[in-house]
């Protein structure tokens, strides 16, 4: 093993590793006897295919020219479901919906007009798709509705059901009866209120006798699914955690009552956190404290039967009486998987990513805990340096990095990122905060940052911090800072508010609070009303809060990063902070990507923001990657001690 300064460690886990581990895999469903899912393609721009399996292989499905991927809520999910051996599907350049039967070509089904689609239910009865739709035609904000898009096509969809400003999981029951929904309206995003609806599906096709089942109750609803004997399950938070409720005899009950969150925040539609297996069981993903375990849950009692605690799953579907899912492990890529209900380890299904890495380069997370302002405590993973060739002199502490996940009410796992390992197997610590507001331990801590972006989640940041530093896991001399969109602007708040960071990387992230109330896509435009404070009434609060309004103490290096064409939060974000540093002499470096949207997708913007920001900190700490880095360009670099 060789001695050598932390930073400076030759890694086998490359950017080139990291963005081709960053083949996505998801959203497995079940048709008959086969099974479909998605695949992301970031040496294909960040093209998204549906894939099958046979005799002969993995099989893509979505031809060349289509890209499986809607924008409704600008973030997407439930871009394609599949039925009778025929895909629907939501096309990504021109957002419309695609009928593709298996093995050929793609017909349009809707106009080509400014409307999205997605969360799609297939209605066989009446020969129609009831689907999300988002409509994009007028001036002003756009109008989301559920609707019915019919198989003959050329159909923009007859709005069954409307008057909210947002809709998801619109699900018909077993007998084609019944449809259920959830709505909710600003300024509520949807882990905060949303309405439960049940309708009918009267002769015609409409919906009637819509009555919602959680009137007077100020709760998040997820996840709807029907069984085959009309009973409709859903995971609810009215216990302060998102449990397993169901509605059955005009009444709702829960099937467990656990301080443990069966759900997540609805960013991406189309989740799936749960599936029932039949009308005994159900197949549950669940977060406590310590982690995730996958289990059985029978409904008749509430017992839970644990499958596996050694990873995190997502996407959960049933084939053959199995559970079918999306496993993220801490040791290994993503990958699907058929978990046996009976007994017996996974069968691998699909793992696009393989790590070509011994497991000796790999950093095993640390959860921790740690005390932060008011007496509270927060959370998060803690991921030393580690690397099988390389050790650090015995008087050296290690650089950290600190990561801020995105959301805010989103949260980080234990799972692998090779976008950490790229980190530790070159020398760096990493602690992966997961501050109030984060989701994974229940409603109360998610609570936290109500009114307090920018202050809940940038205390239990520098206290993370201090922590690792006071337990000598961290070089006091040697912090940096980053993250994406709302992580971002944590980054930014932090090296305008607080002195414990000596450099910092902004993924499209937040400077001016103001301007993006007043310019991000509908999903998000009251998001901040309960994050910060209704605008323009809490005018002065956005002021204060926005670091490009406190640049005088803002002295720290940064590395901004930016798509293009990114729609919530815009590039004049990144480039008004950019343009204040730069006016302030401080260091500062600027990468736009053209053709990105919100978080990079394109396999080379991956390996280039990765090897700049190494690069980047090289110059900071003064220290030289063993990696061959193309030189970013520095403004005002005078002041850094860049290494010999």
């Amino acid at each position: 093993m060789k001695t050598a300064p932390y930073g400076t460690w030759h890694s086998p886990i490359s950017a080139d590793l990291v963005s081709s581990a960053g083949v996505g895999i998801g959203s497995p469903l079940v048709d008959g006897n086969t099974l479909y899912w998605v695949e992301s393609r970031p040496k294909e721009g960040g093209r998204m295919v549906v894939v099958t399996s046979n005799e002969d292989g993995i099989q893509v499905l979505t031809p060349d020219g289509f890209n499986v991927r809607t924008r409704v809520h600008e973030y997407g999910g439930g871009a394609y479901t599949v039925s009778r051996d025929v895909i629907y599907f939501s096309n990504f350049a021109d957002q419309r919906l695609y009928e593709q039967p298996v093995g050929h070509a793609p017909k349009a089904l809707t106009p080509a007009e400014d409307i999205r689609f997605a969360d799609c239910d297939v209605d066989h009865g009446n020969k129609r798709l009831l689907c999300v739709r988002e409509d994009h035609r007028r001036d002003g904000e756009a109008v989301n509705a559920i609707v019915a898009v019919s198989m003959d096509g050329n159909d923009e969809g007859a709005i069954l059901v409307s008057g909210a400003d947002f809709y998801a999981y619109p699900r018909l029951s077993a007998d084609g009866k019944r449809l259920a929904w959830i709505s909710w309206d600003h300024p509520n995003m949807p882990w905060d209120h949303v309405s439960l609806w049940i309708g009918d599906i009267d002769g015609d096709g409409t919906v009637g006798n819509a009555i919602r089942i959680n009137e007077g109750i100020d709760e998040s609803v997820l996840d709807l699914q029907w069984s085959d004997d009309g009973t409709l399950y859903f995971a609810a938070d009215r216990t302060g955690w998102w449990n397993l409720h169901r509605y059955a005899s005009d009444k709702v009950t829960a099937v467990l009552q656990m301080e443990a969150e069966f759900g997540g925040p609805l960013w991406n539609l189309g989740q799936r956190n749960y599936t029932l297996v039949n009308d005994k069981q159900a197949a549950v993903v669940y977060h406590t404290t310590t982690g995730a375990k996958l289990a059985l849950l029978n409904l008749d009692d509430g017992s839970l039967t644990d499958l596996d605690a050694r990873a995190d799953y997502h996407q959960l579907t049933v084939m053959d009486g199995d559970v079918v899912a999306v496993r993220a492990p801490t040791n290994d890529t993503t990958a699907l998987v058929k978990i046996p209900t009976s007994a017996g380890s996974f069968q691998l299904i699909r793992q696009p990513g393989r790590l070509p890495v011994d497991p000796r380069f790999l950093s095993q997370p640390r959860s921790i805990e740690f005390p932060t302002a008011q007496g509270k405590t927060a959370r998060a993973y803690y991921y030393p340096p580690a690397n099988a060739d390389f050790a650090a002199t015995t008087d050296e502490l290690p650089p950290l990095l600190v990561k801020i996940h995105g959301g805010p009410t989103g949260y980080s796992s234990a799972a692998l990122q090779l976008g950490i390992q790229f980190w530790t197997s070159r020398g760096f610590a990493v602690v992966d905060v997961n501050y109030g507001g984060s989701t994974g331990y229940g409603r109360e801590y998610r609570n936290r940052l109500r009114g307090k972006w920018g202050i809940v989640d940038l205390e239990d940041t520098v206290n993370a911090v201090k922590y690792l530093v006071a337990n000598k896991k961290a070089d006091p001399d040697r912090i940096a800072i980053r993250g994406g969109s709302a992580g971002g602007y944590t980054t930014l708040a932090a090296l305008a508010f607080s002195d414990v960071f000596s450099a910092g990387a902004n993924y499209y992230g937040v400077s001016d609070l103001e301007a993006l109330a007043k310019d991000t896509h509908k999903f998000e435009s009251r998001y901040l009303d309960s994050l910060v404070g209704p605008y323009p009434a809490d005018k002065h609060i956005y002021e204060e809060r926005a670091p490009i309004n406190h640049l005088d103490g803002f002295d720290t290096p940064l590395i901004v990063f930016q798509g293009t064409e990114d729609r919530v939060v815009p590039p004049n974000q990144s480039e008004m902070i950019v343009d204040a540093l730069r006016a302030k002499k401080v260091p500062v470096a600027y990468l736009p990507f053209e053709g990105e949207q919100h978080g990079f997708r394109q396999a080379k913007n991956i390996i280039r923001s990765l090897e700049a920001e190494l690069y980047f900190y090289g110059q900071v700490f003064g220290f030289t990657p063993a990696d061959d880095i193309a030189p970013v360009d520095i403004e005002n670099a005078g002041g850094l001690k860049a290494a010999d």
